[in-house]
Formats: C-alpha cells, structure tokens, sequence
C-alpha cells in the first residue's frame, strides 16, 4: 500500500491504469498478495492488474485465488524466444488475459541482423538453437518486402492473436517509426509461417 502512494505521488496523478506484479514471490502467499492487489483497486488507486515473468502453473494459481485476477500478462515474446507459446501464451487465450511482449526486438538481435552481431561481437547462432536460421528467414523476407528487419519482426509478433501491444522501448525516433510502420504491416501465411519455422523449443527460463 506504501509503494502504490509513493508511486502516485511520484507520477502526480490519483490512480494509475494498469499495476504489475513483477515476478513470482516465493516468500509470500499467494492469498496475501492477491488481497493486497484487490484492496488497492477497491481503493480506486489502481484500476487494472498485471503479471509478470511467471510460469504457467503460477500464473493459473495466482488467478484463480483471491476476489479479482490479471487482466494482462508482461513476458518476453518474440521470434527467437518463444517458450511462451507453450508455458503462459495458451492460458492467457483461454482466460482473456491480454499478453504485452517486453524486448520484442530481441534487444535489438531482430532489428539488425548483420550490424547488431557485428557490433556486439556475436554470432547470430549466439541467440538460441535455430536462431541463424531464423536471423536468415528474417533477412530474406525483410529484403524481399523492401521493409527494415525491427519492422517485419514487429508485424511478426502484432499478427500473433493474443497480441495486445509490445512493450518496445524506444530510445531513438526511428525506432518508433518502425513500431507504428508495423501496424499497417501485414505478412502473408505464408511469411509468418516461413519467419516461425526455424524455432527450436528449449526449456523455459528467467522466471525466478
């Protein structure tokens, strides 16, 4: 309750839209912090819940305890990671919980396939098994569309249904350029089934 009215002093508003839970808390119930999250919004200080990094199984628990439940989910999602599609993606579907993809870029892996390797001293292979091949499907369908690579890969991810909004943190002007370009977007079957075919599944991490 403290950090929810120093954060509203802080933005010098009286409630703020969407709160999230950052992380699954190991050293506290789960009834607790649902309560604590209703009280807030039975307050009027926050309006709507959200979630974030969490594994499925903590995700369907947390939702299902406690007076009210997330209406969105923060979790990284993107062409090269996908571990989501099967740990939190399909829940979210089922339950109306709207999915925000943070580092849809890849930190910048998908936004530059060349330089942004070059630059960081790292093969492309460096981002996951499947990730060259992926990098290279990218390529071929951004240099036949005519369009930047951070553009295809952004239209990649707004095409996926339970897509709200990308979390894109921008820090230049053509970033967000690229992000608004990607809105009007719209890749055939065939190209999202070709940027999506190299992916490799690997185990779930960076939830705790």
């Amino acid at each position: 309750m403290d950090a929810v009215d120093a954060s509203l002093r802080r933005l010098g508003t009286d409630h703020i839209d969407l709160y999230q839970v950052h992380r699954w808390d190991d050293g506290t119930p789960i009834e607790e912090t649902m309560t604590a999250l209703h009280d807030v919004v039975r307050a009027g200080k926050v309006r709507y819940l959200g979630a974030s990094l969490m594994y499925g199984w903590q995700l369907a628990k947390a939702q299902f305890t406690g007076p009210i439940g997330f209406v969105a989910m923060q979790t990284r999602y993107n062409l090269l990671y996908r571990e989501e599609e099967r740990e939190v993606v399909p829940f979210c579907a089922d339950q109306g919980i709207g999915v925000l993809p943070y580092s849809p870029l890849a930190r910048g892996r998908l936004a530059g396939v060349r330089d942004t390797a070059r630059a960081r001293h790292e093969s492309p292979a460096e981002a996951g098994p499947g990730g060259a091949d992926i990098l290279r499907a990218l390529d071929k369908v951004s240099s036949e569309r005519g369009e930047p690579h951070a553009r295809v890969a952004l239209a990649w991810l707004l095409a996926r249904p339970v897509v709200n909004a990308p979390i894109i943190g921008a820090t230049k002007l053509s970033h967000l350029d690229d992000a608004v370009a990607a809105v009007d977007l719209r890749l055939s079957e065939e190209e999202i089934a070709a940027l999506a075919a190299p992916y490799q599944p690997r185990t779930p991490f960076g939830y705790t």
